[in-house]
C-alpha cells in the first residue's frame, strides 16, 4: 500500500490499516525508526490517565520525607 506526503506532512492512512488496527478519528499513533531504517506505526492504547483510581487513596497524605525514607529503607534491601 502507498500514499502521498502532502506539503504540511500529512498522509492519509489507508483504509485497510486503519481497519487491522482499530484506528478511529482523533486516535493517537507512534511512530517508531528501527535501526535498519523501517518504521513501525502503533496505535498508543490508554493513557497514564486511565491509570487513575486503580489504588485507593491513602487514609493520610504521606510527606517527601516519608517517602525518601521508605525509598532508602527498600533500597538497602
Amino acid at each position: 500500500m502507498q500514499t502521498t506526503l502532502t506539503s504540511k506532512g500529512q498522509v492519509t492512512i489507508p483504509k485497510a490499516v486503519r481497519e487491522a488496527l482499530a484506528l478511529c478519528p482523533g486516535d493517537r499513533l507512534d511512530f517508531v525508526l528501527e535501526a535498519d531504517g523501517t518504521v513501525r506505526v502503533l496505535p498508543v492504547r490508554g493513557s497514564v490517565k486511565d491509570l487513575k483510581g486503580m489504588l485507593p487513596k491513602p487514609q493520610r497524605p504521606v510527606t517527601l520525607d516519608e517517602m525518601d525514607e521508605t525509598i532508602r529503607d527498600r533500597a538497602g534491601r
